[in-house]
Parts: C-alpha cells; structure tokens; sequence
C-alpha cells in the first residue's frame, strides 16, 4: 500500500508541475496578446486624437507607422534576384575592371522600407586604382545617401533616388582626385606623404539601383547597360564618347578640345568624356551621370551590365539573344532555394549566360579586359 500511495504521490507531483509549465506558457501568451493590443490601440487613439484635433504631423504616429511598415515589409521580402557575374584580363597587361554586387543594400524610406538591390561595373583607364575605389565604396556611400533620403511626396517620379545617386557619384569622384599612387586617399589638410596624385587615372561607372518596380541606371563612361525585354534589347545608357555631339558642345564651351588619335580624345588623351577621377582633365571630363529609370513590366527577362570590352565586339542583339536562350527553362527552378549559387559544379543560368557573353566578346578578338553582370529580372 506504500508503494501503492508513493506512485499516487509521484504521479500528482508531475502532474502539477506540468500543470504550473501551462499555466506561465499561457501567462505569457497572454501578456503578449496585451502588448500587441495595446500597441494597436494606442495607434488607434493617435490617429482618432490627430483626427479630432486637426493635427497630421505627429511624431509618435508617424514612429509607429513607419515601425509597422518596415515590420509588414520585412515579413514580404522576396528573395534577391538571380545574377551572375564574370571578369577577365583577357588581352591586356593588367586587370583594371572591377564588379561589385550588393543585393539587399538597404531598406531606405524611399522605396516604403522594402530592399533595393546595388549591383556596378568600373572600368579604370591608367591603372585599376580608381577603378577599385569605386568597387570598393561606391555602394556604401550609395547606401548612405539612400538612406538620407526623406520622402515628403510619393516618390513615383523617382527624384530623390535621382538626387541621391548623383551626390554618390559626386563624392565617389571627390575621393579619387585625392587618391595618391600609394592608395592611400588624403584631404586638403592630410596629405599622404607621397602626394603622387593619380593625374591621369580614372574609371568608368554604370551602376543599377533595383527595387520591385524600377530599373535605375546611372551611366559615367563607355560601359553599358541593356535590357532584355520579350527577346529584344532597350539600350538603358548611351556611351559618353567626346565626338557625341552634346558632349563635344560641352567640352568646347569649357575651352576644350577634341582631337584624334586612335578615335576622338579629349585634349588628345581620354576617350571618353566622362568618367570619375582623371584630375588634370576634371574641367573638361565631369563626373556627373545620365541616370534612366525604367519601370519594370512581365516580359523583362535579364538586364546585362557590360564594360566596353564586352561592347565593341558584341552588339546588344546578339547579346540579348544568347542570354534569353540561357535563361530559358524552368523559372521555379531557377530561383529554388536547393539550387547552389557560385559553386563552381552547379552555376546559375545568370552565371552561365555572363560566361558565355564573355567567351564569345574573347573569341571574337576583343583586346580589352572584360566584364559582365548578368541580372535575371524574371517574376
């Protein structure tokens, strides 16, 4: 019978316990339910108190609304797009291209806290110092500005990405006038002690900013972009050459001049007329971008970043052409979370297109160091 009451004991010790483990997992249930509650209700009398007393601008409301829309749009982020990317020497002495990605750069007010995605192709000229500054800040001084931004309107027309992109490329040529050769970057009041400034070296920059809806491109150079939309191609920059006829009307009104030597040139050396660093031709070759923005629609298929010797060899056509064949096959595939990204055995289609752009640019006798990033834009 001791044995018998001793089990009895057991069994109703474990059973309260257990019971008491319920009892605090529903207390915090519960306690939780309250916060949520009363996080809502105290949203709801703001707004009623707002509404009541005609006021619009308060700063508590306008904390919790942008809390709760950040909360909303982190819970429906979609994955970052499939891209695929490729650099090579080719036939040149040194490797001056350098490519930089950067998917969920950030989540800025400006595109209602969802992610945008940054992704950049630099081609130095006089040696990869400038090329591999812009590689290695352009995106996070990209970020900073984007963040900066404060949207009072809607945004739709895409002003203050404009704005922001402009002031990134601004300040990305600013440090690479005070780039020195040792790669160290100074200032006005802290020189590095070789003050062997870059004078003749500089890079080229076509970058996109990708969010859900928009396609931002923002073009410094002869690099390029261009859209894949229903098998066809849409140019989405315009090489920035100094015989263009905008462009030489610039330069000359700046007391410049264009010469020919191999190709128009400014002062008979650049050949381009835009681009950033180049310190002993900045009143001629400006830094500033051409930006595009393109709302994306269904039948965009891919968006091809290229530097220019991918370009001179390779017509946006046939470019356009190899990768929609690449591309073709089974989306949900494609963008499965099982499939390995840059593993070398199992590559994407996107890297598998950017890799047979750059074969063919090598076999058709490009001389250029050459670069491609290859963006899969489908739904």
């Amino acid at each position: 019978m001791k044995r018998v009451y001793g089990s009895v004991k057991s069994m109703t010790a474990g059973d309260d316990e257990s019971a008491v483990k319920c009892r605090e997992r529903r207390r915090r249930r519960m306690a939780k339910r309250r916060m949520a509650a009363g996080a809502s209700g105290s949203s709801i009398a703001i707004r009623g108190e707002e509404k009541e007393n005609g006021v619009t601008n308060n700063p508590l409301s306008a904390s919790l609304a942008a809390a709760i829309v950040s909360l909303i749009s982190i819970m429906e982020t979609p994955p970052p797009p499939v891209y695929g990317t490729v650099s090579v020497i080719g036939r040149q002495r040194e490797m001056e291209d350098e490519v930089s990605v950067r998917t969920n750069l950030c989540r800025p007010e400006i595109n209602g806290f969802r992610p945008v995605h940054y992704f950049g192709v630099f081609d130095g000229h006089g040696g990869r110092h400038v090329s591999a500054l812009c590689k290695e800040y352009m995106h996070v001084i990209m970020e900073e500005e984007l963040m900066r931004v404060v949207v009072n309107g809607d945004g739709s027309n895409g002003e203050p990405c404009r704005a922001a992109i402009n002031r990134s490329f601004q300040r990305t040529d600013e440090m690479a006038l005070r780039l020195c050769v040792c790669g160290a970057v100074g200032s006005s009041s802290n020189v590095c002690r070789c003050s062997q400034r870059l004078s003749f070296m500089g890079s080229t920059a076509v970058v996109s900013i990708l969010t859900k809806e928009y396609m931002f491109v923002a073009n410094c150079g002869d690099s390029r972009a261009v859209l894949c939309r229903n098998g066809r191609p849409i140019p989405l920059s315009v090489d920035h050459k100094p015989d263009r006829e905008d462009e030489r009307a610039r330069i000359e009104g700046c007391g410049g001049r264009i010469m020919f030597s191999n190709g128009a040139r400014v002062e008979g050396i650049l050949a381009m007329s835009r681009a950033i660093g180049d310190r002993l031709l900045k009143q001629w070759v400006t830094s500033e971008p051409e930006i595009s923005v393109t709302k994306r629609e269904a039948g965009d298929e891919c968006l091809i970043l290229g530097s220019d010797g991918l370009w001179d060899v390779l017509p946006g056509e046939l470019a356009c052409t190899i990768v929609h064949e690449c591309l073709g096959g089974n989306l949900e595939n494609e963008n499965s979370s099982a499939e390995p990204r840059n593993e070398g055995l199992y590559p994407s289609r996107s890297e598998s297109a950017a890799t047979l752009l750059v074969r063919l640019a090598l076999g058709r006798r490009s001389t250029d160091n050459i670069s491609a990033i290859v963006i899969d834009l489908r739904k």
